[in-house]
This record gives structure tokens, sequence and C-alpha cells, in this order.
């Protein structure tokens, strides 16, 4: 069972929130999920810049 991660470093940018935590591996690893109702919206990715420019580009298709 895999254990959940600590998120840090955690910023919103609109209903999409962007945080920081550690990989299983250790590797840093930073994610953009979207809270709003059914949109779906989540990734990771290896940069925090990366994931920022995701989380403020973000368009929720459900209206």
């Amino acid at each position: 069972m895999a254990a959940q991660p600590r998120f840090r470093r955690v910023v919103r940018y609109g209903p999409v929130q962007v945080g920081t935590y550690y990989d299983g591996r250790g590797r840093e690893k930073h994610t953009a999920a979207c809270t709003a109702p059914r949109c779906g919206f989540a990734v990771d990715y290896d940069s925090r810049a990366a994931a920022q420019l995701a989380a403020r580009t973000h368009r929720c298709p459900v209206r």
C-alpha cells in the first residue's frame, strides 16, 4: 500500500492548486490539480515552473 504524499508549498491559482512532494524514490515532484467539481485535472511535473504554467492556463471543461 502506497503512502499518501505530504504536500508542501501549496499555492492556489483560481481553482487549481500546485503542490510539491517527494515521490517514493526521493525525487522532488510538483503537481497541479483542479479542485472544481467533476473536472478531474491533475498532472505531475518535474519542475515547479511547468506545474505553475499548467495551473495558470488550465480551463475547466465542465461549467
